[in-house]
């Protein structure tokens, strides 16, 4: 690919890149991806998990892309939350929301005692699919225990190359791509051929990988003469081979060339230094890359949110960038995100409820890693206590008191919106053999701790 060592306004500082649209429309870059993803039916406590097109609330124009079998068929073009295999599991009475007791309560139905578990296109994914691989356990197929049946989807999409994602030559002269700019933008040659990759000379001299510079020449030359060449490591084309195959092709010795601004047709005040280079389109794509969250999953310890985009995570704000604010004074804007935007569990349901309602945010609490601090001293034996201006202790709840205490203020009973636990009350359960086993397991609990902890009898 013919590249340039120039600056260009400014869009290649710090090692970034300059490329022209026409490697875009030409594929130059164009990479395809297929990626894999499984779903298999087990054995439950409650039942067998089953791989069907008949799921509960999904209305049909979701599932126009499955087959009788609850999979997706082969071609169909699929974006994040499509369903890939339809999948039910089957639930306790516990299990059901609010909503479907309500529903029976109204309707007095039997609702289907199962969930909807299907495999869905995760967030950022899309494209085509390319194969369907079903096995079963009736068909002789080797599946891990409990499995009864597995899936594999494959989903291929092509990505042009785009701004974001990562290039690299072969001297270690990596950058990211800041600008495509249209080929009639791009700077061009006497003979009008427009560069197609404008490079930072500034990446060479602090770097010393003259490598690059060698290999500019060189191409060159060699695309001049309409040669390939071959250059071992160590023992490849000297500078006097590079300079003789110049003077060969009648191109100047020292390796450049005025070059005219496509936008204005002036010619740039220095010669610049061209040349072809083989450039790669690194595994580093902005589309993987690319991640924001709203509201997502937390860590059940801490209560702040999970971090990176497997997780759906949210941005980590550290120390660092905690004193860049301090520094600033912004105190506001630092109290909101250390609590109601991380680990406040009250305030940030608050505050997300007044901003739906279009009321004020109120003032935030207390954030769950300063009660776990308090923890951790407890356990060291030290116990801390919070005094307010008039030397009154302040009590400092626990999470389940704050989410009691927020049922309390809409209204929810606690009682009926907990699932019950089978062991909670042993007159209620559903199961004759219940019983045995809530003893069975006592028996077991009973011969764990008597092995673990060599407890006596007494």
């Amino acid at each position: 690919i013919l590249v340039a060592f120039m600056p260009w306004e400014g869009y290649n500082y710090e090692d970034a890149i300059l490329i022209s649209e026409k490697a875009v429309k030409e594929d130059y870059f164009t990479s395809i991806h297929i990626e894999e993803y499984e779903c298999d039916a087990r054995d439950t406590k409650l039942g067998p998990e089953e791989i069907t097109r008949d799921i509960p609330n999904v209305g049909e124009e979701i599932l126009k892309d499955l087959d009788d079998r609850g999979i997706i068929r082969i071609g169909a073009e699929v974006r994040p939350g499509d369903i890939l295999v339809g999948k039910v599991t089957p639930k306790g009475e516990t299990e059901l929301t609010a909503e479907e007791r309500l529903l029976r309560a109204i309707f007095g139905e039997k609702a289907r005692e199962v969930r909807d578990t299907s495999l869905r296109v995760p967030h950022g994914e899309a494209g085509k699919i390319v194969d369907v691989k079903v096995f079963s356990r009736d068909n002789g197929d080797e599946l891990s225990p409990g499995v009864n049946q597995l899936v594999r989807v494959y989903i291929a999409q092509k990505r042009k190359i785009s701004e974001g994602d990562k290039m690299a030559g072969r001297h270690g002269n990596k950058g990211v791509i800041a600008r495509i700019l249209p080929e009639e933008d791009m700077p061009f040659m006497p003979d009008g051929t427009p560069i197609e990759i404008v490079l930072n000379p500034l990446g060479v001299p602090s770097r010393m990988n003259i490598g690059q510079v060698l290999e500019t020449h060189l191409g060159w030359a060699a695309k001049t003469l309409g040669y390939h060449v071959a250059t071992p490591v160590f023992n490849g084309a000297s500078e006097q081979d590079i300079s003789e195959f110049f003077e060969r092709a009648g191109l100047p010795e020292d390796g450049k060339m005025i070059l005219y601004d496509g936008r204005t047709g002036q010619p740039f005040d220095n010669p610049v230094t061209i040349g072809y280079v083989y450039m790669l389109k690194l595994a580093h794509l902005v589309d993987d890359k690319i991640h924001a969250r709203s509201t997502g999953p937390y860590s059940l310890v801490t209560q702040q949110p999970l971090g990176g985009k497997a997780q759906f995570g949210g941005q980590r704000f550290g120390e660092m960038e905690v004193w860049a604010l301090e520094a600033y004074g912004s105190a506001y804007t630092l109290q909101e995100i250390l609590t109601v935007k991380s680990d406040d569990v009250v305030g940030r349901v608050k505050t997300y409820e007044a901003i739906v309602k279009g009321e004020n945010v109120p003032e935030p609490g207390v954030p769950e890693s300063f009660k776990v601090l308090i923890k951790e001293l407890q356990s060291l034996a030290l116990d801390v206590k919070v005094l307010s201006e008039d030397a009154e202790e302040i009590e400092i709840k626990e999470l389940d008191e704050d989410i009691t205490e927020m049922a309390k203020e809409l209204g929810i009973d606690m009682a009926e919106a907990l699932p019950k636990h089978k062991t909670m009350d042993r007159n209620k359960t559903d199961d004759d053999d219940s019983e045995a086993e809530n003893e069975e397991e006592d028996e077991l609990n009973e011969d764990f701790l008597n092995e673990e902890f060599d407890i006596d009898e007494e």
